[in-house]
């Protein structure tokens, strides 16, 4: 008659087994990783003007992702800012942008076309709204720029957006208190140097180089813009996305002087569809995450782009490809 195997055996059996299943598990794992399709074929990346932070930022991150992504041919296509980026990503002329929060609400408040398949991959640093003016000029708040020539944006850019909603919020009417530019920040410092304009609005990160030329160029100041917070929030409800800010003294020290200037916020977003591949999304959120102190190098904003709050990218639903990437990053 057989007799029962000692206690002892059966448990070291039991391990066995365990070990065994984890070392054919991790197997089957390495085999299907190396069998998985890395991303490949051709995107674009809708960015802003030439000489905008968004153009810069693109630039650097594209080189992040051909390391990361070699197989993946990234296309920059310049544009006029945020409104035009969510135009086309949404309607399917490009698959990522950049775009502020504020023109994202906006976007799918007016159930603009292909709306509802836009998705959020990141939130990534905040623009800061910038009312430059020279240094002798009139203008020490929004309600002085009545009567004044005044650099607005582009009408497909996030600044005219929010230049609109500023002078609404100082009482003013964008249409008929003062005389409006069409133009971006690739012109608006030279039409203020030789005072074709009086005044501009910019929002964007710190510092923007084409300001902080112009600085170094110019005699300029910034307007502060803090008081206008809780009126913009008064608004239409779509001014959440506004905080209070503060620009440090040295964003741009020849023109502030050692001086902080209060401000608004706003976040920007990186944006895509739900069209966008699920692991082309999860690699292309990870490139943006990993190369944020190499482009921070550069454009000082990305320093901000933080794992902790990039998640939140309000007021779009997270992609599931960048929700893969940001689950796969939990201890």
């Amino acid at each position: 008659m057989l007799q029962a195997l000692p206690r002892v055996s059966r448990r070291r059996a039991l391990q066995g087994a365990v070990a065994a299943l984890v070392v054919f598990g991790l197997l089957l794992w390495w085999l299907l990783s190396l069998g998985a399709a890395r991303p490949s074929g051709t995107i674009t990346f809708s960015t802003g003007v030439r000489t905008g932070v968004y153009q810069r930022y693109g630039e650097l991150l594209e080189r992040a992702l051909a390391d990361d992504l070699p197989e993946v041919d990234v296309r920059l296509q310049t544009s006029e800012g945020s409104q035009q980026n969510l135009k086309r990503v949404a309607t399917g002329q490009a698959d990522f942008t950049i775009a502020t929060a504020d023109a994202v609400a906006k976007y799918l408040r007016d159930d603009s076309v292909g709306a509802d398949r836009l998705r959020g991959c990141a939130r990534l640093y905040d623009d800061y709204v910038q009312l430059v003016v020279p240094r002798d000029s009139s203008v020490h708040t929004t309600a002085d720029l009545r009567s004044k020539r005044v650099g607005i944006g582009q009408p497909g850019s996030g600044v005219r957006l929010l230049a609109q909603r500023l002078m609404t919020a100082a009482k003013l009417d964008p249409a008929h208190d003062i005389t409006p530019v069409s133009a971006g920040i690739d012109t608006m410092p030279e039409l203020l140097r030789t005072g074709k304009i009086d005044a501009f609005f910019w929002s964007g990160g710190l510092p923007t180089t084409a300001v902080l030329r112009l600085s170094e160029q110019d005699q300029i100041r910034l307007v502060p813009l803090g008081d206008l917070v809780t009126e913009l929030h008064a608004e239409d409800g779509l001014t959440g996305f506004y905080r209070a800010a503060t620009m440090p003294a040295d964003a741009y020290p020849q023109a502030q002087r050692g001086v902080a200037v209060p401000t608004i916020a706003v976040a920007n977003l990186l944006v895509t569809t739900d069209r966008t591949d699920p692991g082309l999304t999860e690699e292309f959120t990870h490139t943006v995450i990993r190369s944020r102190d190499a482009i921070g190098r550069e454009v000082h904003a990305a320093q901000l782009v933080d794992l902790r709050t990039a998640i939140y990218t309000e007021p779009l639903p997270l992609h599931d490809g960048a929700r893969r990437y940001y689950l796969s990053t939990k201890p």
